[in-house]
């Protein structure tokens, strides 16, 4: 099923459910979904990989604004970004704990044969494809590097 059937399925639970947290989340990943829709190229439709992007790209704008609005004491505003965080993050896979992403990344270092820091490139081309959704790519970086610098 299709992440835009998914949310226009939860969007009518959530409107008979009055559930207007639940709905604004929804209604901001559908108006994104649209959007991405009508850009060029992409003749209407939007695949996979890219849902994940968007919705990756949704999650760390809110969480940018999360942390701005703490910062700034305004948690009228906090409490919406969050309540959005977590709609959103039903959509995407369940993250790796960092257990599993080391081990992950060890693999992805044994199979590109990378041996120094100098190999760091190599190694997050191939981390940042298989780890997509799993990981977001600081985390990905900082393990990269840390596995390298042993």
């Amino acid at each position: 099923m299709s992440l835009e059937t998914q949310v226009m399925a939860e969007m009518k639970d959530a409107m008979k459910a009055k559930d207007e947290t639940g709905l604004r989340g929804l209604r901001a990943i559908k108006a994104e979904i649209i959007k991405a829709k009508t850009e060029p190229g992409a003749n209407g439709v939007v695949t996979e990989e890219g849902e994940l992007k968007l919705l990756q790209k949704m999650l760390k704008q809110r969480k940018d604004s999360l942390a701005i609005f703490s910062q700034q004491g305004r948690e009228d505003l906090a409490v919406k970004e969050s309540e959005e965080i977590a709609v959103i993050e039903r959509f995407l896979p369940k993250p790796l704990t960092d257990e599993e992403l080391k081990l992950a990344i060890s693999g992805i270092i044994s199979e590109v044969g990378a041996a120094s820091l100098a190999d760091l490139g190599k190694v997050m081309g191939v981390a940042s494809k298989q780890l997509a959704g799993k990981a977001d790519g600081k985390t990905i970086s900082a393990v990269v590097k840390e596995l390298l610098s042993k």
